[in-house]
């Protein structure tokens, strides 16, 4: 997911891999593997960074925001935005159920509803 949107983006900017890879100072064969799923994308901001910034997406916007989600969820982690939001944390649990086909009890969609 986040090496294939991280692909796309670099060879529609006519990017070659070794090319980018020294761009954002990082070693090609590793990130080949990033690319195809086999290596766990970068967290760390600052490399987040490069990479945008390399790809020529603006700190902050709709296209950071999606590679940022995509290099989380790629790593198995919650963004922080969602974590640091009380009612959405607690509403999580109900919602992965959801997402696995398993009904929520009337009392759960009352309180996700208000």
């Amino acid at each position: 997911m986040f090496g294939e949107f991280i692909k796309e983006k670099r060879l529609s900017k006519g990017l070659g891999l070794r090319e980018f890879c020294k761009m954002i100072e990082v070693d090609a064969s590793n990130w080949s593997k990033v690319e195809r799923g086999l290596l766990a994308p970068p967290q760390d901001e600052k490399k987040l960074k490069k990479i945008a910034l390399a790809l020529d997406i603006e700190f902050e916007s709709a296209l950071w925001k999606e590679m940022e989600d995509k290099a989380n969820i790629a790593a198995g982690i919650i963004p922080q935005d969602i974590l640091s939001d009380t009612k959405v944390l607690h509403s999580l649990p109900m919602f992965f159920r959801t997402l696995r086909s398993e009904k929520p009890t009337p009392e759960e969609l009352d309180g996700l509803i208000q």
